[in-house]
C-alpha cells in the first residue's frame, strides 16, 4: 500500500495511508471517515462523516484504536499503524478510475472526475495506467459538494501532467486557478489546521499548478512516485524527533517540492527560533498543502518539527511540516 490507497478496518472505519514506506506487517494510515449516525455520508448502508483535522483524527484513535498506535523506532514516536490482519478492504485509486471508465450510470461528480482525468490523459500523453482517483470518490463517500482527488503515478507521467497543467492553466482552457471567493473560503478551511496570514496564504496558493476549478468543480492533483522510483526502504534510514525550530533559509533544490511526500534542498540556514548548532539540510512534508510551496532561489520562513535523520552514510537535520497548526512555511522573495 502507498500514499493515496484508502483502507477499511473490522467495524467500517476508513483510513487513509501516509507515504511509501511502512513497517513489515502493518501500514502508516490515518483516521478519514468514521460511522456517525448523524454524519452526512451514506456507504453501504452506513452514515458517516469526514474527519478532517490533525488533532481530531489523533483523539479518536486514543479513544478508540489505542492498538494502533505504535511507538515506531524508525521515527522515534508513536506512529498511527494499522495492522494487516485489522484490514477487510483496501481501496486504491486505479482500480476505481479503471471502475468508473467501464461504468455507464455514473453520476455528477463521477463523470466529471472522468472527464477529468480523460483532459489530463490527453493533454499530458500519458498513458491511463498511471492515473487514478483518490479522495471521497474512491471510497464511494462523496457529496455534491466534494472535489476531484487525482493521483499520477511515476516521475516521468508527474512532469509530463505537471507541464501540461501549467499550460492549461495559463490559458485558461478547460482549468483555472483559484479565484478569490475559492481561496478565502479554502483559507477558511485550512487555516484551522496550519495557520498562516491571509495574504500569505493567498500569493502562494494562487501560483501552485496542481490545484484548481474545472467545469466549476474544485480538484486537487496529487503526484507520487512509482514503486521502482521510491529508493528508500523502511527501517534503512531513522529519523529522531529534536525539537521545534523556526529558521530562515535559501531553496536550492525544489525538483522534489511536487511530490508527496515533498522535499526542499536548502542552504544559507539561519535559525531563529531553535538550535543554534542545527546543521540543517532539507525541508520535507508529508501534506500536499505544501507542495510547490517554494522555488529555487527563495528564501523562506519555515517553522516545525526538527529531525535527525541517520542513514548509512549521512546523518544531519530536516524540518518536517504538518505535525502541529503552527508549522508554516513562506517565501520571502
Amino acid at each position: 500500500m502507498r500514499e493515496g490507497d484508502f483502507l477499511k478496518i473490522y467495524d467500517g472505519t476508513i483510513f487513509e495511508v501516509k507515504g511509501l514506506s511502512h513497517p513489515s506487517g502493518r501500514v502508516i494510515a490515518f483516521i478519514r471517515y468514521i460511522p456517525d449516525l448523524k454524519g452526512d455520508r451514506k456507504l453501504d448502508g452506513k452514515s458517516y462523516r469526514k474527519v478532517y483535522f490533525m488533532e481530531e483524527r489523533y483523539r479518536i484513535l486514543k479513544e478508540r484504536y489505542p492498538q494502533f498506535l505504535i511507538f515506531d523506532d524508525a521515527f522515534g514516536e508513536y506512529m498511527p499503524e494499522v495492522d494487516f490482519s485489522s484490514i477487510l478492504h483496501v481501496y486504491k485509486p486505479q482500480d476505481r478510475l479503471r471502475e468508473i471508465r467501464k461504468n455507464d450510470q455514473l453520476d455528477k461528480l463521477e463523470r466529471q472526475a472522468l472527464l477529468f482525468t480523460e483532459t489530463l490523459k490527453r493533454e499530458a500523453k500519458i498513458p491511463w495506467s498511471n492515473l487514478g482517483i483518490t479522495g471521497s470518490i474512491l471510497v464511494g463517500l462523496h457529496t455534491d459538494k466534494s472535489d476531484m482527488d487525482i493521483i499520477i503515478y511515476g516521475i516521468r507521467n508527474c512532469l509530463r501532467v505537471r507541464g501540461a497543467m501549467q499550460g492549461l492553466l495559463a490559458s485558461e482552457q478547460y482549468v483555472s486557478r483559484y479565484r478569490m471567493k475559492d481561496l478565502r473560503r479554502l483559507y477558511q478551511f485550512r487555516v484551522k489546521d496550519t495557520v498562516m496570514p491571509f495574504e500569505e496564504f493567498v500569493k502562494h496558493e494562487i501560483r501552485k499548478s496542481f490545484q484548481g476549478v474545472f467545469g466549476g468543480r474544485e480538484f486537487f492533483i496529487r503526484y507520487i512516485k512509482d514503486w521502482d522510483e521510491v529508493k528508500e526502504k523502511y527501517g534503512e534510514v531513522i529519523y529522531k524527533p529534536e525539537g521545534y525550530a523556526k529558521i530562515r533559509a535559501k531553496i536550492t533544490d525544489d525538483s522534489e517540492s511536487m511530490f508527496t511526500p515533498c522535499v526542499y534542498r536548502v542552504e544559507d540556514v539561519e535559525v531563529i527560533e531553535g538550535q543554534e548548532w542545527l546543521e540543517l539540510r532539507e525541508i520535507s512534508s508529508f501534506r500536499g498543502r505544501f507542495c510547490e510551496q517554494a522555488r529555487n532561489d527563495e528564501t523562506v520562513i519555515a517553522q516545525g518539527k526538527i529531525e535527525r535523520v541517520i542513514t548509512a552514510g549521512e546523518d544531519y537535520h530536516r524540518i518536517l511540516l504538518g505535525s502541529r497548526p503552527t508549522d508554516y512555511m513562506i517565501t520571502l522573495t
